[in-house]
This record gives C-alpha cells, sequence and structure tokens, in this order.
C-alpha cells in the first residue's frame, strides 16, 4: 500500500469550490456537524482514501467481512450550492502523518476547484459549559469580518494557541496554496461526545454557507444526554465538596 491511496467512485463533473472537514477530534463535535449536515442534505460519497498513517486495524462489518479503514469523501449539489465534506473515523497515528495526509487532502481539494476549506472541531476547556461558544481561526485576515458576523468567536485566537491535526494544517498548507481557511470550533467539556456544541457549531457554520439545516435531530440527541451531563455535574459538585473540607 502507498502512503495514501484515493479511490474515486465516480470522476464526472464533481469539482466544488467549498470542502467541510469534519474528521474525529474533542467531544466529536466537528464530526457531529459534518456528518449531520451530509445527512439532511443527502450528499453522495465519491471517494475513499486509504492510508499508512491510518492504525493498524481492519473494520468488521455486520456480515463478518472485513474492510480497511478509510476517510471519505462525500459531495452535495443543489442549485448554486455545492459543497464536498472530508469525514472518517480517523486521523494520523504520527506526527509525520499528519503532513502526509493534509498534503493528500489539500491534493484533492485542488483537484475539484476547492476555493475554501472549512475546518471543524471541538474546543476542550475540562468543564461543562451552558451555551456553547463557537471559536474560530482563519488563515486569511480578510476572512476574520464574515467569521464573527456569523457568530464565531476570536476571543482564544487573541490570547494564542493551537490547533492540532487535519483541522489546523489545512489552514496551515492551504495558505500555501492560496485555498482560504476557517476553523470552527465548538466550545465543549471534552468528557463526551458533544451534541449541543455540534449544535452551535451547525448554526454559526450554516450562516457562513447561506445554507438552512434543521436542527431538530441533534437538538434530540443532546436532550437525551441530559441524564449523563447531570451525573458528570453531581461528580464535580461532589468533588469540590470533598475539596472544601479538606482545605477547611
Amino acid at each position: 500500500m502507498n502512503e495514501v491511496t484515493i479511490h474515486f467512485l465516480r470522476d464526472d463533473n464533481i469539482k466544488a469550490p467549498i470542502l467541510i472537514e469534519g474528521l474525529p477530534g474533542v467531544g466529536q463535535v466537528g464530526k457531529l456537524t459534518a456528518e449531520y449536515i451530509m445527512e439532511k442534505l443527502g450528499a453522495e460519497k465519491i471517494a475513499e482514501i486509504h492510508s499508512l498513517h491510518f492504525p493498524p486495524q481492519v473494520i468488521v462489518d455486520e456480515n463478518g467481512v472485513t474492510h480497511l479503514v478509510n476517510n471519505e469523501i462525500y459531495r452535495y449539489e443543489n442549485g448554486d450550492t455545492t459543497l464536498l465534506f472530508l469525514v472518517g473515523d480517523f486521523q494520523s497515528t504520527s506526527p509525520a502523518g499528519h503532513y502526509v495526509l493534509t498534503e493528500a487532502y489539500l491534493d484533492i481539494a485542488e483537484e475539484l476547484g476547492v476555493e475554501r476549506i472549512y475546518t471543524l472541531g471541538g474546543y476542550g476547556v475540562g468543564h461543562l459549559v451552558d451555551e456553547n461558544r463557537i471559536f474560530a481561526a482563519v488563515n486569511m485576515e480578510h476572512l476574520r469580518p464574515e467569521v464573527e458576523e456569523a457568530g464565531g468567536s476570536f476571543q482564544t485566537a487573541e490570547m494564542g494557541g493551537m490547533i492540532v491535526g487535519a483541522s489546523g494544517l489545512l489552514l496551515g498548507l492551504g495558505a500555501e496554496r492560496n485555498i482560504e481557511g476557517i476553523c470552527l470550533m465548538g466550545e465543549t467539556s471534552g468528557y463526551i461526545v458533544d451534541p449541543r456544541s455540534a449544535e452551535s457549531l451547525l448554526a454559526v457554520l450554516t450562516r457562513l454557507l447561506g445554507i438552512e439545516i434543521d436542527p431538530a435531530l441533534l437538538r434530540q440527541r443532546a436532550e437525551d444526554m441530559e441524564q449523563i451531563i447531570a451525573k458528570i455535574r453531581e461528580a464535580e459538585e461532589s468533588k469540590a465538596a470533598e475539596e472544601l473540607t479538606y482545605i477547611g
């Protein structure tokens, strides 16, 4: 196997100006958001990506048949809106692999005419939050006003920081190819899969894209998580009480 192998399922008129990345990350916020949009729009899979830099394992399906792990590219077109999605269950297992895979993703983007990339992720704060802010970063300064108008905050960027993995490298390496890049990160505890943060991220992203997506199913998933969140809050409060008792 080559370092990266890309297999297109179709190659007829599949160009698109926008790529949305939603690979696994903190709270699975970006992955949830990208896959939710794909599902609601009915996007079509157009490519599979295999790599030596993915974990050394296979997936066993419901029929007991094994498949190599892979990431995928989906495409949606309707009128003036044409979108590509980079999704999957894996990022690189090594630092060098992150660069190799990101360059491959950008090769695909250039081949398909992508002019702007949105990378989606979670911003872990280590505690539960009542309202999930959406933090942002861009690879070209002229993009900032547009993101702020849509509801993205640059508060964390102003304090400095880093974005790890594909979500960051697609911006950094994409700028070298003159591809616009916007990273949107939903504030999340980092404890659990966070559909509530994904709903907040969905709202900002759809404003930027100029499309409407009903968030009802994400909202329902968030409500289903409330019992788990309540237990986490109880544990946090109990821990804080124990620490105060110890100090006293």
